[in-house]
């Protein structure tokens, strides 16, 4: 399907205003005057655990703990335990899974090709 110049526009400008209304919204809900609502902030303290919960589960829904399937799922529990040593040594989100993805590419790409 071919669009036209004005329905990518029309694309454009909406997902554009989206945008801006998602950006300014949390300032229009919580003034700086008002003291922040206790759910918000219990929020800001369980979601970010659930969310890496999740996206571990999601990562890792396809992997075959098999003993009979060779790589045997090495490449997953090796950038686990590096991912998880790299966090309790620098305490650094980014470092640590950064590190355990790019080690996990790595190990798929070329060790366990």
């Amino acid at each position: 399907m071919i669009l036209s110049d004005s329905q990518v526009l029309i694309r454009v400008l909406i997902m554009a205003g989206i945008t801006f209304l998602l950006r300014i919204l949390p300032f229009l809900l919580f003034p700086a005057g008002k003291p922040t609502p206790n759910y918000v902030l219990y929020l800001g303290k369980v979601l970010p655990f659930a969310i890496i919960g999740m996206l571990v589960i999601y990562c890792l829904k396809e992997v075959i703990l098999s003993a009979a399937l060779p790589p045997y799922c090495l490449p997953e529990l090796i950038a686990i335990a590096v991912t998880v040593l790299l966090h309790i040594w620098k305490r650094n989100s980014l470092l640590s899974i950064g590190g355990g993805t790019i080690l996990y590419m790595v190990l798929v790409q070329t060790i366990f090709a």
